[in-house]
């Protein structure tokens, strides 16, 4: 989690302290409080699977943790995702056995390294890079529309990162990658666009162009090495994610091809040089799910942008991103971690073979017992909150840069300032969200809120998608627990009114509040806090939460939100 000033660890200020010197009652009608959130979840495909000992369950890294590089250190694995316009950014992870991931920090953690300032939550940090060379930790990243491509470092995996170091060269391209070779030269690749008119929509380019590790600075020609795709006569679209690997004299470029939904898969060539020319393996894609039937139980679609990684021992494996859709191509978890070996036998990395279906199971890498205590990533599990710490865990994220301590943790509650920033107003709303991991989750909070104002649990894809379970406190209409939604640009910022229930929210113990997601549907409960639930609303669509209906590259995060006025 961010050090220093950061607004998610900066210490109590005078009015945080006498909040917490007079109790709740004295802030009530500017915070919330929130005692606990727990998050739980398990789907059917548990219940299909049978993990033996010795395997693993795929995803590695379940919801929304998309576009994974890794890097090896010795015995020590390290990985970060894309994480777009949510702040912190860029979470890295730590594992000694690519299967059990700890989350050690974020590499964008202060609010003044890129500013994501008003855009949409699917623009911002793209496909990062991870690399390690002489001691120095290197992620190499695109800020799309706020910045674009730059370069950060670190003595440690676990940071403090320093600022960007924006590469001008790399404009109008993302995803770079560097590749440091034997002799310690190094190179950095991107996608960019292609060397003329681009001929058909999605027509782009993979280049390379020296680094120089002392200024952090690109130099000399840049050199287009993949154009298009590996068959340029079949029009390939968005080669992108590229990374170089040296394996026996030869060097290996891999990269996405096909775009990240259900034609996504890696492809690989090889050459003599790292400059080229590459040839192109005439068994591509190495990476695929596009040619299985979409009637498969369980599908897992859209498998590519994947990055290699060799053991100690000299085995192979990739992690790429992938997706489990509950129907056809709508997911509400966003493109996932998955884990799969490599075979060389060809004289060619293949991760999946044509027909051949990525398994949920399969037999752990040879590598030492994961540490012990970690927190599960993968298959059913509940997660519980007390907010009991000095600082919140690094699973809760907030909408781009924040510009106040507009919360804080106080006697072990989560306080949230009730501000007129809404979930619509593409900014930085009281909002801390942590992802959706399961097709069949739920999460429950205990809220406080005397108002006036609304406060609860807010379950989101972006500003124009979402549903809100708040309590609500309104000087004419009372108190209720009201259900909302907001179903795209065109619907009303302030959500319709789905349902709602006079609700004694005045009550010293607070009110309950339970969002259960089924897939394509969604329920929302309330209940005192000893009483039963309460049905607010069940059956509501839970499509438009979708990655395919609400567009973009994010994934569903549900969390408490705390708003000034009634929407």
């Amino acid at each position: 989690m961010p050090t220093g000033d950061s607004p998610l660890n900066t210490p109590l200020k005078l009015a945080a302290l006498l909040s917490l010197l007079a109790g709740p009652s004295a802030q009530a009608q500017d915070h919330a409080y929130f005692d606990w959130f727990e998050y739980t979840g398990h789907d059917p495909v548990h219940d299909s699977v049978e993990l033996q000992p010795g395997q693993f369950l795929n995803p590695v890294l379940s919801g929304f943790y998309p576009d994974p590089s890794n890097t090896r250190v010795g015995e020590d694995y390290y990985l970060v995702t894309s994480s777009f316009a949510y702040f912190p950014g860029l979470p890295v992870f730590h594992s000694q056995d690519l299967v059990h991931w700890r989350l050690i920090g974020h590499a964008i953690d202060r609010p003044d390294q890129v500013d994501f300032g008003d855009l949409g939550l699917s623009r911002g940090l793209f496909a990062p890079a991870i690399e390690h060379h002489d001691g120095i930790y290197y992620i190499t990243n695109t800020c799309v529309d706020c910045g674009g491509n730059f370069v950060i470092t670190a003595d440690s995996p676990e940071g403090p990162w320093s600022d960007p170091v924006w590469l001008p060269e790399l404009e109008g391209g993302i995803d770079p990658s560097l590749f440091f070779d034997e002799d310690g030269s190094a190179h950095i690749l991107n996608n960019g666009p292609p060397d003329r008119t681009p001929e058909y929509d999605g027509h782009r380019a993979v280049w390379i162009q020296r680094f120089d590790t002392e200024t952090l600075s690109t130099f000399g020609p840049r050199t287009v090495l993949i154009d298009g795709g590996v068959n340029f006569e079949e029009q390939p679209i968005w080669i992108e994610g590229p990374h170089i690997y040296k394996v026996d004299d030869w060097y290996y470029l891999t990269a996405a091809e096909g775009g990240t939904a259900v034609n996504h898969s890696q492809v690989v060539l090889k050459s003599r040089s790292p400059e080229g020319p590459y040839t192109p393996f005439e068994g591509n894609p190495i990476l695929t799910q596009r040619d299985l039937p979409n009637d498969r139980p369980f599908p897992i679609t859209s498998a590519g942008h994947a990055d290699l990684v060799q053991t100690p021992d000299g085995d192979w494996w990739a992690t790429f991103l992938a997706v489990r859709p509950y129907e056809g191509d709508l997911y509400n978890t966003g493109r996932e971690t998955f884990l799969l070996p490599v075979d060389w036998t060809s004289g060619w990395p293949v991760i999946t073979r044509p027909g051949e279906v990525i398994d949920y199971t399969l037999d752990r890498p040879a590598l030492p017992e994961a540490e012990t205590g970690l927190q599960p990533m993968t298959g059913p599990f509940t997660i519980r909150d007390e907010f009991d710490g000095e600082t919140l865990s690094g699973d809760w994220l907030m909408w781009r840069n924040p510009q106040s301590d507009w919360y804080t943790l106080n006697n072990g509650a989560l306080e949230l300032e009730l501000r007129e920033v809404s979930l619509s107003d593409f900014s930085n709303p009281s909002f801390l969200g942590r992802r959706q991991q399961h097709i069949y989750g739920e999460a429950s909070t205990l809220v406080h809120l005397e108002g006036p104002g609304q406060a609860g649990l807010a379950t989101v894809q972006n500003d124009e998608y979402w549903y809100t379970l708040t309590v609500v406190v309104d000087e004419s209409d009372g108190r209720s627990v009201e259900v909302r939604r907001r179903n795209g640009a065109a619907s009303p910022q302030a959500g319709a009114l789905l349902g709602s229930l006079p609700f004694d929210t005045d009550t010293p113990s607070g009110v309950r509040l339970r969002v259960v997601m089924r897939g394509p549907q969604i329920d929302f409960y309330a209940a005192t806090a000893q009483g039963d639930w309460v049905e607010i609303l069940t059956g509501a669509d839970a499509r438009l939460l979708s990655t395919s209906v609400a567009r973009g590259f994010v994934g569903v995060t549900i969390g408490p939100y705390a708003h000034a006025v009634r929407d």
